[in-house]
């Protein structure tokens, strides 16, 4: 029954996608649903497309192991994001009416500045999308008992969710995860309902997590410690605001002040909820201690789905089930389109693409490359498996590229007068050439001052030198114009 329910399920997601693709006349409505967008449908999507597989499954994991210090990235940060573009760069960013928010670089900049934004925003997918693919991977693995291997739930996962995203683009993403949202809030707070009837509530989960000092936050007091805090929360709470999901829910709403608030709120929901799948996976240390000593010792991202299948009744399962599929498909449809749009109008288009002018022949360009992103997204899925690289760590790795590259000359564009295109060349430099050679030499902070933040530091330095070196922006190419923002 429960294999049956999540094949019904996946059927429903694949019938609500090719209805979507009903509503996709032009490449507009493919990407940005031509601005149609209520607040609860935006709120919806921007919740639904953060809280993927890594929130219920790779974020309680790293809670048990290391403690709420280990959450400062996600959830703490990408809420940070969610909430700072909203009130500071989704209305500036809307009123420019752009398709992807690489557009802004080209416009601001010039045509060099939007072809490396573009692919290292590009780039920065594979991690996420890969992390949502996995997660589809391993959770038909769970529900068939290891008849279906996690490399062959990976590829039936990625095909899965190819289908309704490749027909009804960003209509798709809308109607998908306003289902999906509604089957997370539900199913995850009745699943905490069933477990805290079993521990006695939230206190006692509560007072056995402080007494295993999982709550302590705060870095110690010394400079290495305090600069490795400050960077986690930055690599994503500053670099996941220059990516094309979040502007494209933003982009896709009726008015500025609906784009503005639904990111908001969607963060803001995202912060609190994140805290359910937590609470549910600490509860089975006092459900079932031994199962939770043989899985943190194995993969603990399968602590929670394992609780569920030994510990609550057949009705449960299908609801949690149905609950985490939905989160993941939400998150990897979104993610999917995302930088394939990115990829075709801002990388290809005009560069490697010359005919595409023709609007429909654009639309099957965008179509056949969201085909072929899903194709390398599986190939990188199926590598990190293979490198047992956790679903949090994908996640927390995807934001790098773009808080070194991309995120500076954004901040500047919009809010500096000054800036100016040798600001941004030297911004991109500044960036790449620090964080690339460390990030080679001394991974994962091993050294005094965390790659991505000393890019990231560089860049601002870049960018303030180039701009007083030549401070007014002189287009030389077309569409190169300084924006009145």
């Amino acid at each position: 029954m429960l294999i049956g329910f999540v094949i019904a399920y996946l059927l429903i997601s694949i019938a609500l996608g090719i209805y979507a693709a009903t509503q996709v006349h032009n490449a507009r409505d493919y990407i940005t649903t031509n601005r149609r967008m209520p607040l609860f449908i935006v709120t919806s999507m921007v919740f639904a497309t953060w809280f993927g597989a890594e929130t219920v499954l790779g974020i309680p994991a790293t809670f048990l192991d290391e403690g709420l210090s280990g959450l400062i990235s996600d959830p703490l940060g990408a809420s940070l994001c969610l909430i700072l573009f909203g009130l500071f760069f989704a209305r500036k960013l809307y009123r420019l009416n752009l398709m992807t928010i690489v557009d802004f670089y080209r416009q601001r900049f010039d045509r060099r500045v939007e072809l490396i934004t573009g692919v290292a925003i590009t780039l920065s997918y594979l991690g996420w999308v890969s992390a949502q693919i996995t997660a589809l991977g391993l959770v038909f693995n769970i529900l068939s008992d290891g008849s279906i291997s996690q490399t062959e739930g990976i590829i039936i996962g990625a095909t899965i969710v190819l289908i309704y995203t490749l027909f009804g683009g960003m209509w798709a993403v809308a109607l998908t995860t306003s289902f999906q949202m509604v089957m997370i809030v539900t199913g995850l707070f009745y699943i905490a309902w069933l477990i805290a009837d079993q521990v006695g509530g939230l206190a006692p989960v509560i007072e056995h997590a402080a007494e295993q000092q999982k709550f302590n936050f705060w870095p110690e007091m010394n400079g290495i410690a305090i600069i490795a805090f400050i960077s986690a929360l930055l690599t994503m709470g500053f670099g996941s605001i220059p990516q094309q999901d979040v502007f494209q829910r933003a982009n896709a709403s009726k008015s500025a002040t609906i784009a503005v608030w639904g990111t908001v709120l969607g963060g803001i929901a995202y912060l609190l909820f994140a805290a359910v799948p937590i609470y549910l996976a600490y509860s089975a240390h006092l459900m079932d201690a031994e199962m939770v000593a043989h899985w943190l010792n194995e993969d603990a991202q399968k602590i929670l789905p394992t609780l569920v299948m030994d510990h609550l009744p057949l009705f449960a399962q299908v609801i949690f089930f149905g609950a985490l599929l939905s989160v993941i498909m939400s998150t990897a449809s979104s993610t999917l389109l995302a930088p394939s749009v990115t990829l075709s109008e801002n990388v290809l288009k005009g560069w490697l693409i010359h005919n595409a002018t023709d609007d429909q022949h654009f639309l099957k360009i965008t179509r056949s490359i969201v085909a072929s992103f899903a194709l390398l997204v599986t190939i990188y899925a199926l590598w990190a498996l293979d490198s047992d690289m956790g679903i949090h760590q994908m996640v927390e790795n995807a934001y790098k590229v773009t808080l070194v590259v991309a995120f500076v000359p954004l901040v500047a564009g919009l809010y500096w007068s000054r800036a100016s295109t040798m600001g941004a060349y030297c911004a991109i430099c500044f960036g790449l050439i620090t964080w690339i050679p460390l990030e080679l030499i001394a991974p994962e902070g091993e050294g005094v001052i965390p790659p991505q933040f000393a890019g990231f530091l560089m860049a601002i330095i870049g960018m303030s030198l180039g701009s007083w070196l030549k401070p007014h922006a002189t287009p030389t190419r077309e569409n190169s114009v300084p924006l009145k923002i």
